[in-house]
């Protein structure tokens, strides 16, 4: 599930897990972008954030580079925008409060679980429990990994379907961002303190449990489970000590799902490198703020084009209704040069409405979580 239960860390303290992160133009008012983080999978209706966390949001302006650059032609500005949110204790009454800081000085106040949120300095900010809106047959495509063969029906099902999340949404004024086009758009949570320790950082859905959780196909680090090491990792300056480990694991596992249709759509180059590989590895949502809010159709579109070496046509990033997961399936499998590889859910149970804060009220019954052993 997207990024749900992303490694053993994750599994041991979930309430600094990110399951989702979304980036889009708002559908409400132009000029505004909207970001979303997602944690604490199978959130109970009286889950509240962590007063032990800080819950970040990373921005980068981005250029497009020379064919052969890195990221998928992608530059990244030293320059950074970075919205920092806080929680206090809830009181005995479980009422929390919430604060949001952003570069340039800036602050909001706001109650957690109050819809309208607060607002101040061109910045709005929701916080509270949400229904999950992760479309994705989790189980067909762990079905996939383990049996070797595609796994997905017409009439695929959302794992524990009504599952809460604690969704933190932000939606800010995009004169914030210096008169950036393009931003990269990461999501993490750290340690709060003076010292902020990196617990989880998540970009694009997937990348971590369907690309690089399977070990059986690694020629190097069979017995490495290197999900906690690449969540500690900067998304924007991946270290040098870990890479080559990255590295294998990434173009073994994306060499397994590019061969489930039984032809290679993605020939290795001369070095072993399997073509998506340094994309997967600039590992955040890339947005063109510039650009009109779109439903469906614009996750991966930038990225796509800029491969392509032609002009984006879409605000890209990733939007709440999005069945993102088809897109992502499709090009692993066959580079978008064959049908679309679907796994059977197109849409959650509750979609996402087109007003702050966009995702749907959360479940007061939701499913038990399974257990884990």
């Amino acid at each position: 599930m997207s990024d749900h239960i992303s490694g053993p860390r994750a599994l041991a303290d979930p309430i600094a897990d990110i399951t989702d992160v979304y980036a889009f133009p708002s559908p409400e008012q132009a000029d505004r972008l909207v970001l979303v983080a997602n944690t604490l999978p199978m959130a109970k209706p009286s889950d509240l954030f962590s007063d032990g966390l800080l819950y970040r949001f990373r921005l980068r302006p981005l250029t497009r580079a020379t064919p052969d650059g890195p990221g998928w032609q992608f530059v990244l500005s030293a320059e950074e925008y970075v919205l920092d949110c806080v929680f206090s204790a809830p009181n005995s009454g479980a009422v929390q409060d919430g604060v949001c800081t952003f570069t340039g000085g800036g602050s909001v106040s706001f109650r957690v679980n109050e819809p309208d949120g607060g607002a101040a300095d061109g910045v709005r900010v929701f916080a509270g429990i949400r229904w999950d809106p992760f479309i994705m047959d989790a189980r067909a495509a762990l079905t996939t990994l383990a049996t070797h063969e595609l796994a997905f029906t017409d009439s695929g099902s959302i794992f524990l379907d009504g599952k809460n999340v604690l969704s933190l949404v932000i939606e800010m004024d995009t004169r914030l961002l210096g008169g950036a086009d393009l931003v990269g758009v990461v999501a993490e949570t750290l340690t709060r303190g003076t010292h902020n320790v990196r617990i989880e950082r998540v970009g694009r859905p997937e990348v971590k449990n369907m690309m690089l959780a399977s070990k059986e196909f690694d020629p190097l680090n069979r017995d490495l489970e290197i999900r906690d090491l690449y969540n500690m990792e900067d998304a924007f300056h991946l270290g040098d000590t870990y890479r080559a480990a990255y590295r294998a694991r990434l173009n073994a596992n994306l060499a397994f799902w590019d061969g489930l249709d039984g032809a290679v759509d993605w020939p290795a180059n001369e070095h072993g490198d399997h073509p998506l590989t340094d994309l997967v590895l600039a590992d955040f949502l890339v947005v063109d703020v510039t650009k009109p809010f779109l439903e469906h159709g614009s996750f991966l579109e930038i990225e796509l084009a800029a491969r392509g070496g032609h002009p984006h046509r879409t605000c890209g990033g990733r939007t709440l209704n999005d069945d993102v997961m088809d897109t992502i399936f499709t090009q692993l499998v066959n580079g978008g040069h064959g049908p679309a590889i679907r796994d059977g859910v197109d849409a959650a149970t509750r979609p996402a409405g087109g007003t702050f804060p966009y995702l749907a009220p959360p479940n007061p019954h939701p499913p038990d979580p399974p257990e884990h052993h």
